[in-house]
């Protein structure tokens, strides 16, 4: 259901009236661990605010106070569509915020936040993100969405999220669905990859700190799945090492990269799998579909005996680190918006030229073992009509073509997939979806 965009006098004067501001608000308010920074006395209490920040950090936005927010931020902006994608088991809805321009020919930027209901700190961020990317006046933030659209899932699991679990109400971890695609959080994330074709997919977390290793204010990670083409992957990095870890260090949070642990006393590197280059993780999921994906991971312990005391103190901190890394990720797009159009592009398009080994182990880090590489992948696979019936609707989720062939279907790999094909459909991938007939005979 779409929520229909009503304007109004008093809303147009609402929005003339709200503080001018840019994208380095979000910076600015991480820095000083406030959960809005606003402007003069007369505006303040016009500006949508979260059931976070109007706490000031005592509670996490509860699910109706997040409805409200959002109609009233739709209401108070003409950049703004609400849409609901999907719906969970337990009845809760799933809700897509689009804000900027709707050309065809933009970037797209997909936040997915807090897909484990018990890391809340990433949802908070993107709330407040929606709301002043949707009000800023700043001649940057609109130069931004005149040229990319931002798409924001803000709650990406929130049944998990009512019941402060990791999983969803049936106990899936829904970061580990993105190939099977048995959660109706794990469809609609799909749904949405497949129809609006992000170039950027950003995946807010959070993790428990184990000192002394594990201890950072933040840490990131980009696709380590080696089926992501070159472009993309150098893309994801240097979002990570250029743009957000920079901007999180200006706003006064240390940052590592996830899975990797340095050693306090050899100053070694001590390696972690963090999922590495699991397909089914979103992260990879996000590289194998031509995405340029980072996961970001803020540290939920407290970090002094303040924020042990006082724990809105630690949520704030948490909340506001969440914030500084995402004015990289909106530097990032401003400065490079026509560069990532163009790697996820020539990705989408390498698949058509069916050249190339499918690789269906190991990781940028950890190379594939024998026997785990296809060198020479089949030209397609084939699938009866009961394997069909099982898989059909994930296939078509996963934006997989396909044709009849007899009483089954025939999934050839020349097409944008190409990568992803083999890893639902060949009987030697970890995750295979279902044992598909390879046909050799190219």
């Amino acid at each position: 259901m779409v929520l229909r965009l009503t304007r109004s006098l008093r809303h147009r004067s609402l929005r003339r009236r709200v503080l001018r501001r840019d994208l380095g608000v979000i910076v600015a308010a991480a820095a000083l661990a406030v959960p809005f920074a606003t402007g003069p006395a007369e505006a303040s209490h016009l500006v949508p605010r979260t059931g976070f920040e109007t706490s000031r950090g005592e509670r996490w936005t509860g699910q109706a106070e997040e409805r409200s927010f959002l109609a009233e931020v739709d209401r108070a902006s003409d950049r703004v569509l609400v849409e609901r994608i999907g719906t969970t088991n337990q009845g809760r809805p799933l809700r897509l915020v689009h804000i900027g321009t709707r050309s065809p020919a933009a970037g797209t930027v997909l936040l997915i936040c807090s897909q484990h209901g018990d890391e809340p700190a990433g949802r908070e961020a993107c709330l407040s993100a929606v709301r002043d990317l949707a009000l800023a006046e700043d001649r940057a933030t609109r130069r931004l969405l005149s040229r990319a659209r931002v798409l924001v899932l803000p709650d990406a699991n929130p049944d998990g999220r009512a019941a402060d679990t990791r999983g969803n109400s049936d106990g899936v971890d829904v970061n580990r669905d993105h190939i099977a695609l048995r959660t109706a959080e794990g469809r609609a994330v799909a749904r949405v990859i497949r129809d609006q074709r992000p170039d950027v997919i950003y995946d807010l977390h959070e993790y428990g700190a184990t000192p002394p290793y594990y201890d950072k204010d933040l840490f990131v990670l980009w696709p380590r799945n080696l089926n992501t083409e070159d472009g993309v992957h150098d893309a994801a990095r240097s979002l990570a090492d250029h743009y957000v870890r920079p901007a999180a260090a200006a706003a006064g949070y240390s940052s590592g990269l996830y899975g990797i642990w340095t050693d306090p006393v050899t100053g070694e590197p001590v390696k972690q799998t963090a999922g590495d280059g699991q397909e089914r993780i979103l992260r990879n999921t996000a590289g194998i579909k031509h995405a340029v994906g980072l996961l970001i991971e803020s540290r939920t312990d407290a970090l002094t005996e303040a924020e042990r005391s006082d724990q809105a103190l630690n949520k704030r901190r948490r909340v506001a680190s969440q914030q500084a890394a995402l004015g990289g990720l909106f530097s990032f797009v401003g400065d490079r918006h026509g560069r990532i159009a163009a790697v996820t592009a020539a990705a989408r398009l390498a698949g058509l030229a069916d050249r190339g080994p499918v690789i269906l182990g190991g990781a940028d880090n950890d190379p594939a073992e024998p026997g785990e590489t296809l060198q020479d992948p089949p030209c397609g696979y084939r699938l009866d009509a009961a394997q069909y019936a099982d898989v059909g609707d994930e296939l078509a989720l996963h934006g997989v073509a396909s044709r009849r062939d007899g009483d089954g279907v025939y999934v050839p790999l020349r097409q944008p997939a190409r990568k992803l094909i083999p890893l639902l459909l060949d009987e030697r991938a970890t995750y295979h979806l279902v044992k598909g007939q390879a046909d050799t005979a190219c």
